[in-house]
């Protein structure tokens, strides 16, 4: 990794952290595609070990808000579907995987933008669980269902809740990745590496969650994944 590459990907890092540390979701959507235009290597195992620090802080920060049925049935989806996203990643080629980062993180968008409001039940987040195992293990990418599920819930609520469900997750997509060989420790080298600029992230973020306008930032981030996604698919 060049010396370029590797501040353009801590500059997006930090910029992620204080996305979703401030909203509640968006490091995936950011990070996962400039990844892939990166280095598409760093995918799923990189993006996910970058957020394990991010959600334990996110969580544990407004954890008088976490909801905690919601987040009991999406764990339990989300790792029962975690052997399905495994299956995504044996099943596509790597040269394909840019690609289907940069189109799955599309269609989440549009499907988030268009959604109306509602009132989330089981149904729905165990939906949200199933397909979240699917993508995050496979591509990183877990955000936009849990954010479809919330996205009408008070801000700390979405927050708090969609701290802790990824935080399970990606354990449990990175036990999975390493104990079959798809997961290597050099990407895990990376996120450790950029854990400074998580840390600058996460500590702007905490000047102004309090105050964000959460919708407002919920619509940045998925325009953002639509020009993204949009620039991954063309660029491969």
């Amino acid at each position: 990794m060049t010396v370029t590459t590797l501040v353009v990907l801590a500059l997006t890092v930090a910029a992620a952290s204080f996305v979703q540390g401030s909203s509640g979701l968006g490091f995936a959507l950011i990070v996962a595609p400039v990844a892939g235009i990166l280095d598409p290597g760093l995918l799923p195992v990189f993006v996910l070990a970058s957020m394990i620090p991010l959600n334990v802080y996110v969580a544990w920060r407004e954890r008088d808000a976490l909801d905690l049925r919601g987040a009991g049935w999406i764990t339990v989806a989300r790792i029962a579907a975690t052997p399905g996203g495994l299956a995504l990643l044996w099943l596509i080629p790597d040269r394909s995987l840019g690609l289907f980062v940069g189109l799955a993180t599309v269609l989440a968008a549009v499907v988030s933008l268009l959604a109306p409001a509602f009132a989330p039940g089981r149904s729905a987040y165990v939906a949200a669980g199933a397909v979240t195992g699917l993508t995050e293990t496979a591509t990183g990418v877990g955000g936009p269902p849990l954010a479809l599920v919330y996205q009408h819930r008070p801000p700390a609520e979405l927050r708090a809740t969609v701290a802790l469900c990824f935080l399970v997750g990606e354990l449990a997509s990175l036990l999975l990745l390493f104990a079959t060989g798809e997961g290597h420790a050099a990407d895990l080298g990376w996120a450790l590496a950029l854990l400074p600029a998580i840390a600058v992230g996460a500590w702007l973020s905490r000047l102004v969650h309090h105050r964000f306008d959460a919708r407002r930032m919920r619509l940045f981030v998925l325009v953002f994944a639509l020009v993204s996604g949009a620039v991954l698919m063309l660029g491969l």
